[in-house]
């Protein structure tokens, strides 16, 4: 069975893109810590991060840090935070949050409900950043 990220990478479930290429992905997060929470995602299902081969590995980081500086440019905050979990969907994912305080990174805090609206601008910006 497919994970949710998979089914957004298929585009078999709809979400708000902002940087792609043939082997990564990156877009917002459904239920953010913050405003910019983005996910970078191997197009390849894999769950673990570390079951990467190196040169994924490395790929996927670097994807990821060209992605972090888009949403810095486009998001006011102090820095973009980086974090590793997993265990919410079997699928290696990296979760780059834009950060003014380190409790902005507490994934016990209540999530964001945003609109459309409010996504979509966000996924302009940090596209035309």
């Amino acid at each position: 069975m497919s994970s949710i990220f998979t089914k957004i990478i298929n585009d078999e479930i709809t979400a708000y893109k902002i940087a792609e290429n043939d082997d990564f992905v990156a877009f917002l997060d459904a239920m953010p810590l913050v405003k910019g929470h983005t996910l970078v995602v191997p197009k390849k299902e894999v769950d673990l991060i570390f079951d990467l081969d190196s040169e994924e590995y490395k790929n996927l980081w670097s994807f990821a840090q060209t992605v972090a500086k888009k949403v810095k440019n486009a998001i006011p905050c102090i820095r973009v935070g980086v974090a590793v979990v997993g265990l919410e969907v079997p699928h290696a994912h990296i979760h780059l949050i834009p950060l003014n305080k380190i409790e902005d990174m507490n994934f016990k805090n209540e999530r964001l409900k945003l609109s459309v609206e409010e996504y979509t601008e966000i996924q302009k910006s940090i596209i035309n950043s």
